[in-house]
């Protein structure tokens, strides 16, 4: 198989990608919702022999209609594309979403991106998906043209979880944003996961026998500010169990920007400049402030010990949550 690929529009598709089975959504989160849509355009293409490709929109189209109101996303560009390959994808075609491409028609959207641009064998959504300007395309349209066009299409019913509930990335940004990590991840399918790049701090950590590694989520992130059982991956794919703390260490700097700061367990070396991820399978607790250092670095042990035992009893949640959260990336 060819090496996976992320794609600037479709414009861009080599020859040996048109012709896929097309996935077509936002998928921010990459959810068991949005899984049962990618898993069906997978076993399409598996079946046929074909390749199989994600169609996504960058940046998300409520950012460009909304402005104004920050969006907590969930699986920004490069996260979702790393999960879209670790669950089998040749590619996934990230096309740029502006004011202009959203007065594209139905019509011009079936013929210009999907006919022309992709040469889409057979197109996979969910079964409330609209597309075109001020959404005009439905399902019945996308059927209809299909059969002009001479390519198949599938629709996949909403996905609900075990309570009979449709799981959706705004249920799962609420729960972020309470710190229930442990329920999104029964949503997502997976640990929630975010990645950047580690940054120099001021090095108090290491001063007190808890060095740290940085990172910088996007402004919009509403993960809900405390101490979480983690695992961190490097770049070179090693993992470590550690205990991160997301907020703006209110005992030290409470006015500072929020930071990811993880202490990686049995780790001692350079980080600054790889960009690592983190993923999340525990809140232990909100952030404090403390009456001084000693009484911080107590409770900095006591994270330290509750991580240790909570991670040593973790199982993954699916292959997925294997390839992310477990297993050695490839």
């Amino acid at each position: 198989m060819a090496d996976f690929l992320r794609l600037s529009g479709y414009q861009n598709v080599p020859a040996h990608l048109r012709g896929a089975v097309v996935a077509i959504g936002n998928f921010d989160g990459v959810h068991r919702g949005h899984q049962a849509v990618l898993e069906r355009a997978l076993e399409i293409a598996h079946s046929q022999g074909l390749p199989a490709v994600v169609l996504t929109f960058e940046p998300h189209p409520r950012a460009v209609f909304r402005p104004d109101i920050p969006l907590f996303r969930l699986t920004p560009a490069p996260m979702k594309a790393l999960l879209l390959r670790a669950l089998g994808f040749d590619a996934v075609v990230e096309q740029s979403f502006t004011r202009e491409f959203s007065t594209l028609s139905a019509e011009r959207f079936v013929a210009e991106v999907l006919v022309g641009g992709l040469g889409a064998s057979h197109v996979v959504t969910g079964i409330d998906f609209h597309y075109g300007k001020g959404r005009g395309g439905s399902p019945e349209t996308l059927a209809a043209a299909g059969q002009g066009y001479g390519f198949g299409t599938t629709l996949v019913d909403a996905f609900c979880d075990e309570g009979g509930e449709v799981v959706s990335s705004s249920r799962i940004r609420a729960l972020l944003a309470e710190g229930n990590v442990a329920e999104a991840a029964g949503l997502l399918g997976y640990r929630y996961t975010v990645e950047a790049e580690v940054t120099g701090g001021k090095k108090l950590g290491r001063t007190l026998g808890f060095p740290t590694a940085n990172m910088s989520l996007p402004e919009e992130a509403a993960l809900h500010h405390g101490i979480y059982a983690v695992r961190f991956r490097r770049a070179n794919g090693t993992l470590y169990d550690g205990v991160a703390n997301f907020g703006r260490r209110p005992t030290v700097d409470e006015n500072g920007a929020a930071l990811l700061e993880t202490f990686v367990f049995g780790f001692d070396g350079d980080l600054y400049g790889e960009t690592c991820s983190v993923s999340l399978f525990g809140f232990l607790r909100g952030e404090e402030k403390f009456d001084g250092l000693d009484a911080l670095v107590a409770q900095m042990k006591r994270d330290e010990e509750e991580a240790r035992a909570l991670l040593s009893g973790v199982r993954p949640l699916s292959e997925l949550d294997f390839r992310i959260a477990f297993g050695k990336s490839e």
